[in-house]
Formats: structure tokens, C-alpha cells, sequence
């Protein structure tokens, strides 16, 4: 079987979950690490025993072995070394957010589709099983007209968390705050569910932290292309953290998604498998998420979406997650913060 060589750039706390997901897949091989930061790319690789180790990005990107490249660095640094692999005819996958802002995005899936390579955003919770069984079930119509559409991120981060990284709760590097980092896998279901949002009207405040630029707490009501109205909230402010949920309500069906379990599966024409759906997740483990610990959440998510980006450059295909999909959530975040700056309704 064919394999994709991978190579990692930033080697902070999600290359480690980057790494396992290249190891638990047959379709990836894990080939190389980069880090700007002296002797930081050999820790890395002593620590996994294997893989080449640079501290120089053209010889890292140079390296024939490596077909695509993860990117793990920070928000605000993901737009140079996605557009330099890009360059080298690199595939690229690059952690949530792709950039922190649409027009950096645009530039990379630009770049990528003058070069003819394929480039992801990571979006691990669209390939759980509960999301797709919701996407499956929008698309045979099975909640009627979509009407209430709604997501709860109510985490919680200590201020340690914040003063562990200079560039946390930034705007330059970080991006954004509790939406942008902590509930913008939700936003992105919930755009995935229901379609292209088209307006929103939002506050946001910093509450509970000191030394941050950016919001801790947000709330904003959305209007999506298709008429259906939400509420998104998100927060790092809420003691001791919740469970993200996600509720896609219709006139002829209404699901509760609660992380990766269902806690509603409800329409109006039942069908025989809606009871085994219901029984399979009813006594489902519920997974810690991140709702107080950044380290707790799974890698399965990962797991799968890696395995379908390596599958899409072997196949030659766009992957599940296409690169203007994965730009979505970043306009309506930033839409977002438009609005409670200015007051106003915000076309996103």
C-alpha cells in the first residue's frame, strides 16, 4: 500500500496529536520535523524515535521523501510556511484555524490552486460518527425546514493558561479569543449542518481574564442563507467547563449534539434504525473533550481526517474537508467580531 511521507512544522502540544495520527494510519509515514528553534526538531524526533530532524525550512522543504506537510505552529503563523511548502508542491494540512483571518485564508487556498496541490483545514469533529450521521440526516431532509440552529462552547481556561504563552490571547498571533480558538470546531459543525451563514449580531466582553486582548466570552445570533436563525456562545469563562453542544432543530426534527455523543435523535417520521441510533449512544462513554483541559481532547478525530487527507493524495481527489470549506468558520468568527465592535448587523 502506498504512503504518504509527512513532515511537521511547529513542534508545540498539537504536533504531538499531528504525530500519532500520521502513526495510526498505514497511509501516512511520519518523515520529518521542523522547528526554527535550535535542537528543538532533534528533541522531537530522539523523543518519537524516528524521523529526520531540520532547523532549516528550505532543506526541510526540499527533502524529496516528504509529499506533505502538517503545519502545528500558531494561529498567525500558519499563512508563510503553508505558502512556502505550497511553492514546493507540497500537500498541506494545517491546524484549526487555517489563518485568522479570511483574506490570509484566500491566499493559501489561492497559492495551492495555482501550484495544483491539495490543502486542508483540520476539522477532526466532522468526522465522528454522531456528525455524520446529523449531515446524513440534513441530507435526505429528514428535519423538515431547518429553524433553530444553535452551539454552546462553555469552557473553561485558567489564567495560567493564558500567561503560558506570550502569544496567547492575541489578536496578531492568536487571532481571536474563546470563538476563534476553543469554539470554532462548533461554529464549523454548525456552518457544515446548516449552510453558508449570511448575517450576525454579536457582543463579546473579557470577564474572567487579565492580560488578554482578545474576548473570553462571546455570544452572537446568526442568520443562515437558508432563513434558519442560531445562537452561538463560546467561552473560556465558565467554571468548571461543559461539554460542547450542538442543537439543529426543524419542523420535523430536532437532534442534541452533546461533544461526540447524541442526546437527541428525534423526527417526526421515524424510521427503524432512529431506535438503534438512540440505543448505540445512550450509554456512550462521554468523552472530557476540552472543556477544561486542552490536553484532553482524543485524537481519533485526527486519526480519521488524516487518513482521508493521505487517501485524497493517493486517489488524486479533493479531501472531505475541501480548503473553502475549511475558510468558513474564520469568516463567520470574524464577522463576529465585526459586529461587537461596531454594534451592528454584520453581512458575513
Amino acid at each position: 500500500m502506498k504512503k504518504v511521507g509527512f513532515g511537521i512544522i511547529g513542534l508545540g502540544v498539537i504536533a504531538e496529536t499531528h504525530f500519532i495520527a500520521i502513526e495510526n494510519n498505514e497511509n501516512c509515514e511520519f518523515i520529518a520535523a521542523f522547528d526554527a528553534v535550535e535542537g528543538k526538531a532533534k528533541a522531537f524526533c530522539e523523543r518519537h524515535g524516528k524521523g529526520k530532524a531540520y532547523d532549516d525550512l528550505e532543506s526541510f522543504l526540499s527533502d524529496s521523501e516528504i509529499e506533505a506537510i502538517t503545519i502545528a505552529t500558531p494561529s498567525g503563523y500558519h499563512l508563510e510556511p503553508a505558502l512556502a511548502a505550497i511553492k514546493h508542491k507540497k500537500h498541506v494540512i494545517i491546524e484549526k484555524p487555517m489563518e485568522i483571518t479570511p483574506e490570509r485564508e484566500a491566499m493559501i487556498i489561492d497559492a495551492a490552486k495555482k501550484e495544483g496541490v491539495y490543502v486542508t483545514g483540520v476539522f477532526q469533529s466532522r468526522f465522528y460518527d454522531a456528525p455524520q450521521l446529523i449531515k446524513k440526516a440534513i441530507e435526505e431532509n429528514r428535519f423538515g425546514r431547518l429553524t433553530l440552529c444553535d452551539a454552546q462552547v462553555k469552557w473553561f481556561r485558567s489564567q495560567e493558561y493564558y500567561d503560558s504563552g506570550a502569544w496567547r490571547g492575541t489578536w496578531k498571533v492568536d487571532g481571536g479569543g474563546a470563538l476563534m480558538n476553543q469554539s470554532i470546531h462548533a461554529i464549523d459543525l454548525l456552518q457544515w449542518f446548516c449552510g453558508k451563514a449570511e448575517e450576525v449580531q454579536a457582543f463579546t466582553a473579557t470577564l474572567a481574564h487579565e492580560r488578554i486582548e482578545v474576548e473570553d466570552t462571546g455570544v452572537a445570533v446568526v442568520k443562515f442563507k437558508n432563513g434558519a436563525l442560531g445562537v452561538i456562545e463560546g467561552s473560556t469563562s465558565v467554571y468548571p467547563g461543559f461539554l460542547k453542544k450542538i442543537e439543529i432543530c426543524g419542523t420535523e426534527g430536532s437532534v442534541v449534539l452533546e461533544e461526540e455523543s447524541l442526546k437527541v435523535w428525534s423526527f417526526k417520521n421515524e424510521r427503524p434504525e432512529d431506535a438503534q441510533i438512540r440505543e448505540r449512544f445512550e450509554n456512550m462513554t462521554k468523552a472530557g473533550g476540552g472543556a477544561s483541559d486542552p490536553k484532553a481532547i482524543n485524537t481519533l478525530g485526527h486519526e480519521k481526517q488524516f487518513n482521508d487527507f493521505a487517501s485524497a493524495i493517493i486517489e488524486k481527489r479533493e479531501p472531505a474537508v475541501s480548503a473553502e470549506s475549511a475558510s468558513e468558520a474564520v469568516k463567520i468568527i470574524t464577522a463576529i467580531y465585526e459586529s461587537s465592535k461596531s454594534g451592528k448587523v454584520v453581512k458575513v
